[in-house]
């Protein structure tokens, strides 16, 4: 019987090591298989995407490509991330002179966010994700899908960070070091 719980121990110990190494494989920011030579938008799908905006724009995110940026996934059902969106505006505003982008994803209903806009304006672009936006943010390193998320690229393109949860103040100003 002791010899059976060993085993047993020792097998679940190994299948917890496996799923933590292949958690922390995909958390880690990916190179770039095409080369450092090739165009944003053949490197990674994500720099293809296009959305719409919440006034019925439209928003392609390779009109991005060349600074560094911030693109947070949000809803306005999510109450963490209307409390870091305050804080994420003024990062843009402080930074934006120093080539930071931030684009906010809404994992929402266009209505739902018009008219939170309305009550409370940001500086930065909107786009809609709408649910779509979930699996977006998984192809980003968003294991739960969960909100708020927020990814931080580099000029060149590179993924350089990931966070699932609230951002705070300690995180922007490290990624405001990374450009």
């Amino acid at each position: 019987m002791n010899r059976r719980k060993v085993l047993l121990g020792g097998a679940a110990a190994g299948a917890a090591l496996a799923g933590a190494s292949l958690a922390w494989r995909q958390l880690q920011p990916h190179g770039n298989p095409a080369g450092p030579d090739a165009s944003l938008s053949t490197r990674d799908p994500f720099w293809q995407q296009s959305f719409d905006t919440p006034d019925g724009g439209s928003l392609a995110i390779a009109s991005f490509s060349g600074k560094p940026l911030l693109v947070n996934f949000w809803a306005t059902w999510c109450p963490p991330c209307i409390e870091e969106l305050p804080l994420i505006d003024r990062f843009y505003v402080e930074n934006k002179a120093k080539s930071w982008q931030v684009l906010g994803l809404a994992v929402d209903q266009p209505s739902a966010v018009r008219a939170w806009l309305q009550r409370k304006p940001l500086n930065f672009p909107i786009a809609m994700a709408g649910f779509a936006g979930t699996e977006l943010s998984k192809s980003l390193g968003n294991l739960t899908g969960g909100l708020p998320f927020t990814v931080v690229f580099g000029a060149d393109g590179q993924l350089l960070h990931r966070k699932s949860g609230k951002v705070t103040e300690e995180d922007l100003a490290q990624w405001a070091q990374l450009a």
